[in-house]
């Protein structure tokens, strides 16, 4: 857990602070490309300039600039030897079911409302799910999650098939919605 924390999160923030220097770019020069535009589909200039990537009134980077830096130092304080009260887990929780429903929402904008894909959007989904995935699991496992401990033990026999599969369908949503785009290169 403490590895998938810092790994996660520092790939997880350099994603989202990078698509924040993006958007600066973008708001001093309007007439900008962001390197991450490479198409007409993915585009993080399309999605930058759509009503979603501001969901609370600001830019949804700077949700990730601030929280995945709480992710890296629960990450760092673990491998210091802090053994988290489950307050701290049940926090975590909290906070990446928030991200994962979050990364979802954006992912259905980004295939059928903008018909955009953002490359910094993607890594930050892909670092999301696991790091709500196994969070889940370590509390069902530990008990903070209330009951649970054997659903824990059993989901984790099949931990990384859950993620593949969970990566398999949103690959197989972005094909399918893009399908025409894709057959024309």
């Amino acid at each position: 857990m403490a590895w998938l924390y810092v790994v996660g999160g520092a790939i997880g923030f350099i994603a989202a602070f990078a698509l924040i220097v993006e958007k600066i770019e973008k708001i001093s020069n309007p007439d900008y490309v962001p390197s991450c535009s490479l198409n007409p589909i993915v585009s993080c200039g399309s999605v930058m300039d759509s009503s979603q990537a501001a969901l609370l009134g600001f830019p949804n980077p700077l949700i990730g600039v601030a929280a995945f830096p709480v992710v890296i130092t629960g990450g760092v304080a673990v491998l210091a030897g802090f053994r988290p009260p489950r307050w701290f887990w049940v926090g975590m929780q909290a906070g990446t079911t928030l991200a994962v429903v979050f990364i979802h929402w954006l992912i259905v904008q980004s295939l059928y409302s903008i018909g955009a894909l953002c490359p910094y959007c993607m890594v930050v989904w892909a670092v999301t799910i696991p790091l709500f995935w196994y969070t889940t699991l370590h509390n069902l496992r530990e008990g903070h999650l209330g009951g649970g401990r054997s659903l824990g033990a059993a989901l984790s026999r099949l931990h990384s098939v859950v993620v593949v599969v969970w990566y398999v369908v949103i690959v197989a949503l972005i094909l399918q919605r893009f399908w025409d785009f894709w057959t024309s290169l």
